[in-house]
């Protein structure tokens, strides 16, 4: 459906996306990731045609995009802040693309009372769009992307201005929209809880560079670089040296998979993976933090950095307390590079 082709994009001397591969297959969701500056949203422009590359080729189904205006490459884009037409009831917004494509006024009419229904607001066509809460105002945007049957959708941060209980509810509607119509979605946004809920690939962006792409499963478990585990949230690394099953860290020493890179390494050990073990490694409890299930730990040992552990709601010492852990080997991941970001995952097949 997509293929990027050494994608490229200056801004004067700085590279924003730099020759960046990148595949989307009929029917998939994938969902780009990255910290402010990454290229992310560039990326999207540059599908969408509103960005030119300085280098590379963008294809859709097959053929070259060059020179092809937005509006001739059959994509729906959908912005963070809707821009929906204030002067148009919600009807005139969703049916807005089919009238400027000569839709007949039945048909049309059709069509946007079929998206209203699909998107939960049936019968809202009459509605003007200042009277529409946030989650309202994106489903209409939605319905609007949709309502040409675009061959791709694509997505700029489409559930940022809303708060979080609401994007969780909406990201989890989406999907199932998304399988339903089988639309192929290239979504950007900044919450990574969003992207693993939506997408069947989850593409991670580092300064213009793809530097990971693989499932939320794959990325999640086995983050490609330093810079990869700690844009997701993981703060338990620290270098090491592995050899067979055991990794010699400042944190003493650590089990590690079965087949895990050897030599000098960065370990990454995930806070479900440091637990209580008598005769262990001492730290000192420094904060504790409720998260629902469980209580964020931030432990602080004698040498070396803090740890971040989980404990049940049940077991939690107290702040100032004393505790000896241990490591689970299945919850540590020996990273296959020094940290600097620059992985080989920038083709997604």
């Amino acid at each position: 459906m997509l293929v990027l082709e050494g994608a490229t994009v200056r801004f004067g001397a700085r590279a924003v996306l730099d020759a960046v591969d990148l595949e989307v297959v009929e029917h998939e969701i994938v969902c780009v990731l990255g910290p402010s500056g990454s290229g992310k949203s560039t990326l999207l422009r540059a599908v969408a045609g509103l960005q030119a590359l300085d280098a590379g080729r963008v294809l859709l189904g097959g053929a070259d995009q060059a020179g092809v205006p937005v509006h001739r490459r059959g994509v729906g884009l959908m912005f963070q802040d809707h821009q929906l037409f204030p002067q148009r009831d919600v009807a005139g917004n969703v049916g807005f693309g089919l009238r400027m494509r000569g839709v007949a006024k039945e048909e049309r009419a059709g069509r946007v009372a079929e998206l209203l229904e699909l998107v939960g607001l049936p019968g809202a066509g009459g509605r003007s769009v200042a009277a529409l809460s946030g989650g309202e105002q994106q489903r209409v945007a939605l319905a609007r992307a949709l309502a040409p049957r675009p061959r791709l959708l694509m997505l700029d941060e489409p559930l940022g201005q809303l708060d979080r209980g609401l994007r969780e509810r909406l990201v989890v509607e989406l999907r199932s929209l998304f399988g339903q119509l089988g639309t192929t979605v290239l979504a950007v946004t900044h919450d990574q809880g969003e992207a693993f809920a939506l997408a069947d690939r989850v593409v991670v962006m580092r300064e213009g560079r793809i530097a990971q792409s693989g499932s939320p499963v794959e990325v999640w478990e086995r983050p490609a670089s330093e810079f990869v585990a700690r844009f997701l949230g993981f703060e338990n690394l620290v270098p090491a040296t592995v050899s067979g099953g055991v990794a010699e860290t400042v944190w003493g020493r650590v089990p590690v998979p079965e087949g895990s890179p050897q030599g000098e390494r960065t370990l990454l050990v995930r806070p479900a993976g440091v637990r209580p073990a008598g005769g262990g490694l001492v730290c000192r409890v420094e904060s504790r933090t409720f998260r629902g299930h469980h209580v964020a730990v931030v432990l602080r040992p004698a040498d070396g950095p803090p740890l971040e552990a989980e404990f049940p709601l049940r077991e939690v010492p107290e702040v100032g307390a004393e505790v000896a852990v241990g490591f689970r080997a299945d919850e540590v991941v020996v990273l296959d590079e020094d940290g600097d970001g620059d992985g080989d995952g920038g083709v997604g097949a």
